[in-house]
């Protein structure tokens, strides 16, 4: 009987230690949002160098990791900002956990981006400070690039803008 019970409790005991990672690949994987689900997470506007500007909704995207966490990136309509601002900060990056942007970390928080035309994708905070610096990739397979857009990658997102893309991971 001891015996049995033994055997029972053993095997139950197996079968969640083989699911646990099944459960844990299914938190962190990448699903990008489209629709009625892309425009509830998607702000209708950004605070930066105290400044506010519109978002550009259909410049917009996000992913969710998982079921609660979420990567949300728009552009912005710059053309109230001084010259110098509008050529570094192109839109905005929302993140409620932390990332990986090409293997750098990003904790959890709300930054500006912007593409530079040497291949970098600078991530500024709020004030308007460079906090991270990663290069991009160019897809010259793209047929059609948007101006912004997020894909799904292995078990990641590409972050494009045009045909120019980094790939943000959840940590």
């Amino acid at each position: 009987m001891n015996l049995k019970r033994f055997l029972l409790r053993g095997s139950l005991l197996l079968s969640v230690i083989c699911c646990l990672p099944v459960f844990v690949i299914g938190q962190d994987s990448a699903t990008v949002l489209v629709g009625a689900e892309l425009t509830r997470v998607v702000p209708p506007g950004f605070y930066f160098e105290g400044l506010s500007a519109s978002t550009q909704l259909r410049n917009s995207a996000a992913a969710r990791f998982g079921t609660k966490r979420f990567v949300v990136a728009g552009l912005v309509d710059t053309s109230g900002y001084a010259a110098d601002v509008r050529a570094k900060y192109e839109g905005f990056l929302i993140t409620d956990s932390q990332i990986t942007i090409n293997g750098s970390d990003l904790v959890t928080g709300a930054y500006g981006f912007g593409f530079t035309n040497d291949g970098k994708m600078q991530i500024l905070d709020l004030a308007g400070n460079q906090i991270l610096s990663v290069a991009t990739t160019r897809d010259s397979e793209l047929k059609r690039p948007r101006p912004l857009m997020m894909t799904k990658a292995g078990d990641g997102i590409r972050f494009y803008s045009g045909k120019d893309y980094v790939t943000i991971s959840a940590k």
